[in-house]
């Protein structure tokens, strides 16, 4: 790929209109290209024909697929998401498409999303909450951050930055990761405090040490569920579940089950199978379950990062230069 694109097609993205200025860096980064807005429902203002480029933003595979049989010129694909599970479809695959995606840029609120759970349950502030409601003055036993254990499923990005906030309040932290073939890939020297760094087939293991597991696992085939029966019966007694990451990699009647029965201590979801979650879900109703409207991204800064990453590869795209945050496919992400 080289050259500015003749064509650029925009869908919304991060749930936000393009402001003014995102068109204005966005025409800076391609001059000359012709820029298409596209609707969540798929529907363009313009001719997709001499499309080259998409910035997508959350639209489903369905509309996706109809899209790429209109866009026949289409040769890269940005996700405006860190999840490309909606963009890695067959049609896609036999087009051969560059796909990107968004790795990095939720990066820092959702890691401190995290720790914010974290720091509220270890800290009793659900309690002390209801104790103000009751005008009741008890003091409550709280524990410090050096007496937790973090297990982090998926230490990429988000799951660095989990581990460093981490480390710098004193947890013990033990995390998965998958590596990539030909080799280990070595952590950053500020996560030299990591206990240990385990391959997906010990995640067992995690589970019976941590007080809090952390999922940021990308969602494949082989994390589908990966949190079922088998596994909540293997978490450490009194465990929280943080889920961070994708809905599918949890199994909802398995968690509910060990949330009812006592065997989890809590599960904290940002992200669930159904979303939007119906206000009639019975998942509404299950104790010490805290549901939160996929907001842990949620920041300022977000937008303009988002728009930052996609003028560089503009900018390389039409210098023929590799794209930042390249989708390898054969792993899903």
């Amino acid at each position: 790929m080289t050259g500015v694109p003749r064509a650029i097609a925009l869908t919304p993205i991060l749930s936000a209109r393009y402001r003014e200025e995102d068109l204005a860096r966005i025409r800076a980064a391609a001059p000359g290209a012709r820029l298409v807005m596209v609707s969540m429902e798929g529907h363009p203002d313009g001719p997709l024909d001499d499309v080259e480029v998409l910035l997508r933003g959350p639209i489903a595979a369905g509309v996706f697929d109809r899209f790429l049989v209109r866009a026949p010129a289409l040769r890269w694909v940005h996700s405006a998401t860190a999840g490309v599970e909606r963009v890695l479809t067959p049609l896609a695959a036999e087009r051969d498409l560059a796909i990107t995606n968004a790795r990095g840029v939720f990066t820092e609120p959702i890691a401190e999303y995290v720790l914010l759970m974290i720091l509220s349950v270890v800290r009793r502030l659900p309690q002390l909450l209801e104790l103000h409601r009751e005008r009741t003055w008890q003091p409550l036993v709280s524990r410090e951050m050096r007496d937790v254990t973090i297990g982090i499923v998926g230490l990429g990005s988000i799951g660095q930055a989990v581990a460093r906030l981490s480390l710098a309040f004193g947890a013990r932290v033990v995390a998965t990761r998958k590596e990539r073939a030909g080799g280990t890939a070595e952590l950053p020297a500020d996560l030299s405090g990591i206990a240990a760094v385990l391959p997906p087939d010990r995640l067992t293991e995690l589970l019976t040490q941590s007080d809090f597991v952390v999922l940021a696992a990308p969602y494949t085939a082989e994390t589908h569920d990966l949190i079922d029966e088998r596994a909540l019966a293997a978490v450490k007694p009194g465990a929280w579940l943080v889920n961070i990451a994708r809905g599918h990699l949890v199994d909802d009647r398995a968690l509910e089950r060990a949330l009812r029965d006592g065997r989890l201590g809590g599960a904290i979801l940002d992200t669930i199978r159904e979303e939007p979650l119906p206000p009639t879900s019975p998942l509404y109703d299950v104790p010490n379950l805290l549901i939160t409207p996929h907001t842990s991204w949620s920041s300022g800064r977000v937008l303009d990062r988002s728009i930052d990453l996609f003028c560089e590869n503009l900018e390389r795209y039409a210098r023929g230069e590799p794209l930042l945050n390249a989708i390898d496919r054969s792993r899903g992400y």
